[in-house]
């Protein structure tokens, strides 16, 4: 049966980093610094979280930086082996990344908000990264949103993305127990990712992981 990796976001604690591996997560959510939304947490946190997070397990550093430069330092300081970048680079370029931290994994977010988002996570494709993350913010706000809105968006043109592109595909946004199947059905994605539906107060909650992981291993109806 088809079953995607599962990527928790919002970790904050070392606790809860070990309780959503236990649970069955194949990559954890780190965020840093972000104009909006949830499941902020420090440099020096993610670097201590990270550090016990095993070897299997995909450490992602999720930056609002928009400079190589910035982004770069920032790995270095936290030791993830995953970067997802939230925002469009404006300086620099993906080969830079790649050069400055060899065996550092690049993950680019596209906020699915139309048309448009098709065109750019083509070109995203064609730059040299290792995998998209299709998620539901909007980056033309005042303030921006780059992840963790618990809104979903429209799957079929994630499903077009998925299938014109050559490096696997990461859905966010509003992905719950009730919806997940159909999630998968539509989309086909290499992963999926997680935040808000798994929380209760902002607290990674187990029986709410528990009630996921068994909705996405059923069998569809």
């Amino acid at each position: 049966m088809y079953s995607p990796r599962v990527k928790i976001c919002c970790i904050s604690s070392v606790d809860e980093a070990r309780l959503a591996v236990r649970c069955g997560a194949s990559a954890l959510g780190l965020v840093s610094d972000m104009p909006s939304g949830p499941g902020v947490i420090s440099e020096e946190a993610i670097a201590k979280i990270a550090k016990i997070i095993p070897p299997s397990i995909g450490s992602f550093l999720l930056t609002s930086h928009q400079r190589v430069k910035d982004i770069i330092e920032q790995q270095r300081r936290c030791r993830v082996n995953t970067i997802q970048m939230c925002d469009r680079l404006e300086t620099g370029q993906y080969d830079d990344l790649r050069d400055a931290l060899p065996g550092i994994s690049l993950v680019q977010v596209v906020h699915v908000t139309g048309e448009e988002s098709f065109d750019e996570a083509c070109q995203i494709d064609n730059a040299g990264v290792d995998a998209i993350l299709l998620d539901s913010g909007n980056q033309k706000l005042a303030v921006k949103e780059l992840g963790g809105t618990g809104r979903s968006h429209d799957w079929s043109i994630s499903r077009r993305i998925r299938e014109a592109v050559s490096v696997p595909i990461f859905l966010a946004g509003g992905i719950r127990p009730d919806n997940v199947r159909e999630a998968l059905s539509v989309v086909r994605p290499f992963g999926i990712d997680l935040c808000t539906s798994v929380r209760s107060e902002g607290i990674l909650d187990e029986e709410k992981l528990l009630s996921f992981f068994a909705a996405l291993n059923a069998s569809p109806s």
